[in-house]
């Protein structure tokens, strides 16, 4: 029948779709992310970890195209030593997952500076400073 769309049809459509996790510290923050990733683009397929601790988890559960985590200076879960290791943890289970950390370089001057390192270091795939506009944060994710 035409115009019917089919289990298999969808499932070829999920199966193209991007998905992306974002583990922030602010829900508020991260539901923003999520929105403006998925007005930009059509293909990304946006999903919240719930904590820190259940981001890898979740990870291997839903096998995302990238991870896109906040990193703070000042709360132990989000701090840059943590993202690492859950970086370590996610790139060993899902090797080809691209691992985006976000920072806010005006208040965490240092730590945008460390996070900025990681990334010539090779440790993660590309940064977001936490000014950028949408358009531009969906831009970095599109070419990954």
């Amino acid at each position: 029948m035409e115009g019917t769309i089919t289990p298999t049809f969808l499932e070829s459509v999920v199966k193209y779709m991007r998905r992306i996790v974002v583990d922030m510290q602010n829900y508020l923050f991260a539901d923003a992310i999520a929105q403006a990733l998925e007005n930009a683009d059509s293909d990304f397929d946006v999903r919240r970890s719930e904590s820190p601790d259940k981001t890898v988890e979740f990870c291997e559960l839903c096998k995302p195209y990238a991870l896109l985590m906040e990193v703070t200076g000042c709360n132990t879960p989000w701090k840059l030593e943590e993202r690492l290791r859950i970086r370590d943890e996610v790139k060993k289970k899902l090797p080809l997952c691209k691992i985006v950390l976000i920072v806010d370089e005006n208040a965490e001057k240092k730590l945008a500076m460390r996070v900025l390192q990681a990334k010539k270091d090779g440790l993660i795939d590309n940064f977001i400073y936490g000014s950028v506009s949408t358009t531009y944060l969906s831009a970095v994710i599109d070419t990954l």
